[in-house]
């Protein structure tokens, strides 16, 4: 019994809302468009999926040393950095950041999810690289987040 309502205070703890600023219409919509990325780029597509389990947590999300943004839930940024690269994406999680690291080429669209999942004392956040095509999806259903606006330092 004594888990069951630990279990019930955790789930609730993290299914709040939570918001953060959005873009305009017009930007998600150009974004939303899949072009092709500037000379000797690659785009990168952050999303978070608008899913009940840790609504109410906002996390930061860093592409080498600099601020993307912070997400919410049902959220996506977009990114263009320099191609034919090795990339660090990390998102602030319960004790340490969490990173996943790309080979950027040229060209190339990237999808990224961020998912919370259970912590010790609060939810924390992972990445996972997408495939395209569930990329374009997910991101269809989102709305894009303002860059910026993160809350933590990068460690």
């Amino acid at each position: 019994m004594k888990s069951l309502v630990i279990a019930i205070i955790t789930t609730v703890s993290l299914a709040g809302c939570s918001s953060v600023p959005m873009e305009s219409k017009e930007t998600e919509n150009i974004a939303k468009e899949f072009n092709a990325p500037s000379k000797d780029t690659a785009g990168i597509y952050v999303y978070r999926k608008d899913t009940f389990v840790g609504a109410a947590l906002k996390k930061d999300v860093w592409i080498e040393k600099e601020c993307v943004g912070q997400t919410a839930k049902g959220v996506f940024f977009y990114k263009e950095v320099p191609g034919d690269e090795k990339l660090e994406i990390s998102t602030e999680s319960e004790f340490s950041p969490n990173t996943l690291t790309i080979n950027a080429k040229n060209g190339e669209l990237y999808f990224v999810e961020q998912f919370i999942k259970m912590g010790a004392f609060v939810g924390g956040a992972d990445l996972e690289l997408a495939n395209t095509d569930t990329g374009k999806s997910e991101v269809q259903r989102l709305g894009m987040a303002k860059s910026g606006n993160c809350d933590s330092k990068l460690k």
